[in-house]
């Protein structure tokens, strides 16, 4: 008989990390702060005090927020401040910036409580193909963090990985 075919990559201690495993599910907005200025640039803030209270926060429940101004106004801190104390009893998660800049905060809280012990001493691959929108950025949080602990890192998929670390 034929030698028997073994599929060395499922019988190997190589452990996948697959990031788009830990994508939280939730709505992700971008609140643009631009319609609540004075044409569009100016911050008046009797006027944009007016509006937050006016505003209905209880939309954004268990939403991921990402707060902006499209315009080329410029925006003073307490701004933001104050519209994050309104959407805090609702929102998961409240950023400044864009949609990837969110979901950047998103992966760096998962991967920070991320306990990395199971891949001590152990070949690592990260998977990098997701139909989920996985930021570049939690790819390097994931590296950063399993170098320590991981016996190798690689990164792609079993059949055609790039290797990134090697302990020595």
């Amino acid at each position: 008989m034929a030698d028997e075919i073994i599929n060395r990559v499922a019988n190997s201690k190589l452990v996948t990390l697959d990031l788009e495993d830990f994508y939280p599910e939730g709505e992700r907005v971008l609140f643009d702060i631009k319609d609540w200025l004075f044409e569009g640039f100016v911050l008046r803030e009797k006027d944009f005090r007016a509006q937050v209270i006016a505003h209905d926060w209880s939309q954004y429940q268990n939403q991921y927020v990402a707060l902006t101004c499209s315009s080329d106004a410029i925006i003073p801190g307490w701004a933001y401040m104050l519209l994050s104390v309104h959407l805090e009893p609702y929102a998961k998660k409240i950023v400044i910036g864009d949609l990837e800049t969110l979901e950047t905060a998103i992966y760096q809280d998962i991967i920070a409580s991320l306990p990395v012990i199971e891949y001590e001493n152990k070949p690592v691959i990260i998977k990098g193909c997701s139909k989920k929108p996985v930021p570049q950025n939690a790819y390097i949080m994931m590296a950063t963090k399993l170098k320590p602990v991981a016996k190798s890192i690689m990164y792609g998929e079993a059949c055609s990985s790039v290797p990134l670390f090697k302990k020595k």
